[in-house]
């Protein structure tokens, strides 16, 4: 089998990578595959649709509701009481509506946000203090930060405070409404940044870092894995497809990964670290950087062993071993709170919006992973998923002679045990297949039984008369000679 072959299930081709509509960023799968900058366009023209929509329809129930008004004060007189009701419960129920469409556009009542926000203050008092600490440490660096932009810095300050008083107030708001907003700041500071402030781009990135970590250290308990979403349900179900996987080696993945080599081994190590390391931060720019650092050191394990350059194509099926690997925690969770409130730029272009995508692509991967993916028959695929048999170890003979006597014993007990294991499979499909038989034998020794019963029936005769002693009959025993008695010869 050829290696193009081997790369059939795996291959992503580089342009699926950027956005659908071909503006050159790239895409997500959480955005349909569009980039930020266009996914926020298609999100507002289909906005805007719906509320022409509940526009339409608001005006039409109420054409309707005048016209059947109008149809009614032809029938008054003997029906002057049920056209009072009907006025009644029109006006109540123009009145009902007409609250509604306010309430479709517009927000709630402050008082309604802060007994959400209230509602919603429920962690332990220690992780209240830590967080407390983070978010007073953050807000220090954050002042420190903004005294080097002077005048403009004091402005960012006062903007910031103000989207997080509004960002309070809109709690009853979906997540997704909450991520429009967000970035709809980020990208109304940046351009503040550019064009009123004249600030140079390196510090207008610089700043917007420093913006997103602010903020989203004190939004983080309220926007991460929200209630509301099936963020968590998605988590378990990654957990448990990757658990499902843990059978699955590099050699099916086309992995171009040594792990044998000590180097390479300590940077598959470090590349799992980073990964589940990714759930401990609370900014997404952090969040980001870990799955940053993971992928640089998988291209420093790839090039190690192949003594060349990473390409594309071994770094994907790398990425997707690693995450196998670590089955790294609230997976979606993370990757849905990078994508809600990451600062767009970030993942549009460079190196961290390359590496994220990746990462999608290698989380949509294994929900989809089949037997063609892994170059097996379906048959083995099952197999292996029900765990009714492992894939076959590496013999413990095929080492190079460097490598430690305990790697070489585990694989041999490995082996060991999944040779006991088959065997034991064979005993109790043997013992299930005997007490088959024996229950199929019982029951047909006791069906030919029966119908030898039912063709030969068994018939018992009444008892006979006893039989008479033979003497019986003999009336003249009186007169019979006594018996001869023996005599003893003396001579």
């Amino acid at each position: 089998m050829n290696q193009k072959s081997e790369r059939r299930g795996i291959h992503v081709d580089q342009s699926e990578l950027l956005c659908k509509k071909g503006c050159g960023y790239y895409g997500n799968p959480a955005w349909q595959g569009f980039c930020s900058k266009c996914w926020r366009e298609e999100y507002h023209k289909a906005r805007q649709k719906q509320i022409q929509e509940d526009w339409e329809l608001a005006e039409r129930l109420q054409r309707e509701e005048e016209e059947a008004y109008a149809s009614s004060q032809s029938t008054q007189g003997a029906q002057s009481l049920t056209f009072s009701k009907f006025e009644e419960k029109k006006t109540n129920e123009k009145t009902r509506k007409v609250t509604t469409v306010k309430k479709f556009f517009t927000a709630s009542s402050r008082t309604g946000a802060k007994k959400e926000i209230q509602e919603a203050k429920a962690p332990s008092p220690s992780i209240n203090r830590q967080a407390s600490i983070e978010t007073d440490r953050v807000s220090k660096e954050f002042i420190e930060f903004l005294k080097t932009y002077h005048k403009p810095g004091q402005d960012i300050y006062k903007q910031c405070k103000l989207f997080l008083d509004t960002m309070n107030h809109k709690r009853h708001l979906s997540i997704e409404e909450q991520s429009e907003c967000a970035q709809d700041f980020y990208q109304n500071v940046a351009e503040k940044l550019q064009t009123r402030w004249k600030v140079p781009p390196e510090k207008v990135e610089k700043a917007m870092d420093q913006i997103e970590k602010y903020i989203m250290t004190r939004q983080y308990k309220y926007v991460f894995c929200p209630e509301t979403t099936d963020d968590e349900k998605k988590d378990l179900a990654v957990q448990k497809r990757i658990r499902a996987l843990h059978w699955v080696t590099p050699q099916m993945l086309c992995v171009p990964v040594n792990e044998e080599i000590p180097e390479v081994s300590d940077m598959v190590v470090k590349a799992i670290t980073d990964i589940i390391e990714m759930d401990s931060k609370r900014v997404p720019r952090d969040k980001l950087a870990c799955i940053t650092k993971c992928s640089k050191h998988i291209f420093n394990a790839i090039k190690i062993t192949k003594n060349e350059p990473a390409s594309a194509d071994d770094f994907l099926p790398t990425l997707i071993y690693i995450v196998l690997k670590g089955n790294p925690p609230r997976l979606q969770s993370n990757i849905q709170y990078i994508t809600r409130f990451c600062n767009p730029s970030r993942l549009m272009t460079g190196e961290d919006g390359y590496y994220f995508t990746n990462l999608c692509c290698a989380v949509a991967f294994i929900e989809k992973l089949d037997a063609q993916s892994l170059n097996l028959s379906q048959e083995d695929f099952d197999r292996f998923m029900t765990g009714q048999v492992s894939p076959k170890k590496q013999e413990a003979d095929s080492f190079s002679p460097d490598v430690c006597l305990g790697v070489k014993q585990m694989y041999k007990n490995l082996d060991l045990l999944s040779q006991l294991n088959e065997r034991q499979e064979r005993i109790v499909n043997e013992a299930k297949k005997l007490e088959k038989d024996l229950i199929d034998w019982t029951d047909g020794v006791t069906k030919e039984v029966q119908d030898i019963v039912e063709k030969y029936p068994l018939e018992i005769e009444p008892k006979n008369q006893a039989l008479a002693a033979i003497d019986s009959e003999n009336v003249e025993n009186d007169k019979l000679p006594p018996p001869l008695q023996p005599q003893v010869y003396a001579g």
